[in-house]
Order: C-alpha cells, then sequence, then structure tokens
C-alpha cells in the first residue's frame, strides 16, 4: 500500500486488564506530603508508527503482552520515586527502611518498587510506562520507528496523567 506524504496511523491500547493496584504517597512542592495510600491504575497507549509490509503499526496480540506484563511488575507493591531529592529508601537485609522528613517505613523489601522518577503522580507514572515501552519496544522491534507514543495512567475514573514521546 503507497501512502501520502501525510497520512499516518496509530493503533489504540484500552483493555480492562491492563491495571495495576499500588501504594504510594505523592510530595508537594511545598514539602508536604499525601498519606500513604493506593489506587486501582489503569494504562492507555497509543502508538503512532509507519505501517509494516503487513500493514499493521503493530500487532495487537504482541503488543498488548508487553503492557500487561508492565502492569503485573508493578501490581501491588508500594511505589517509591528514587530520584526525589528528600526521600530516602534503603535495603536492609529483608526490609526497606523509607524516610521522608519525620516519616520512617519499614517495609518487606519485595514489597517497595523504586522507580527512576521524582515523585509518584500519574504524571510521572505515565513517563515511566511510556519510557521503558519504548524500550521494550525497541528490544522486539529494532527496526520500528515510534512517531509518538503517548501512555496514560489513570488513578481514578476520569483522572489521569500521560506522557507522551517519540524517537525523533
Amino acid at each position: 500500500m503507497t501512502s501520502m506524504p501525510d497520512e499516518r496511523w496509530s493503533i489504540q491500547i484500552d483493555k480492562d486488564y491492563l491495571k495495576f493496584s499500588a501504594a504510594h504517597f505523592l510530595i508537594f512542592p511545598d514539602g508536604s506530603a499525601e498519606r500513604l495510600h493506593g489506587h486501582n491504575y489503569k494504562v492507555y497507549v497509543d502508538l503512532h508508527t509507519d505501517l509494516d509490509q503487513h500493514g499493521l503499526v503493530v500487532n495487537f496480540k504482541e503488543i498488548k503482552p508487553l503492557v500487561r506484563l508492565m502492569c503485573d511488575e508493578l501490581d501491588e507493591h508500594l511505589l517509591i520515586p528514587g530520584q526525589h531529592p528528600v526521600l530516602t529508601c534503603e535495603r536492609n537485609g529483608a526490609y526497606s527502611e523509607i524516610r521522608y522528613r519525620e516519616r520512617r517505613y519499614l517495609i518487606p523489601a519485595d514489597e517497595v518498587i523504586v522507580l527512576p522518577i521524582g515523585n509518584t503522580s500519574a504524571e510521572n507514572l505515565a513517563a515511566w510506562f511510556g519510557r521503558t515501552l519504548r524500550e521494550r519496544l525497541r528490544q522486539a522491534w529494532p527496526q520500528l520507528r515510534v512517531h509518538r507514543l503517548s501512555v496514560g495512567v489513570e488513578e481514578t475514573p476520569g483522572q489521569r496523567g500521560v506522557y507522551t514521546g517519540s524517537d525523533g
């Protein structure tokens, strides 16, 4: 199929099973922080690439498991921002000790995931998902050129953070 110069294709993924439950607390600019709490997050993906020789952006049957695996990796964990300037998380044997100002949490280490983000907002979780998914897409399909990848992470119905990136 020959395309016109201004034509683009994308796939959008919005499946009920692309979700995870996780605990977190948000740290605000004034230094205050939410109480530790959890959400049932839902993940949305919008991928723009060129069509392959079979007329596909990416086969849905191949990309959905990548996204689901990422959801499963975060499911039922406490999410900690590893790049926050004040918060610390140190593993001490079987436990992780999390400190933020006067707060101190001692959590089984296998229940904690430290993400390379500055805060556990929906926007930053979407950025982690988007960057990680882009890397996994590169590994799965090295020839794939991503024109645009948007990932939304919804923390409550109708309220989500969205990350958008591309290969340049």
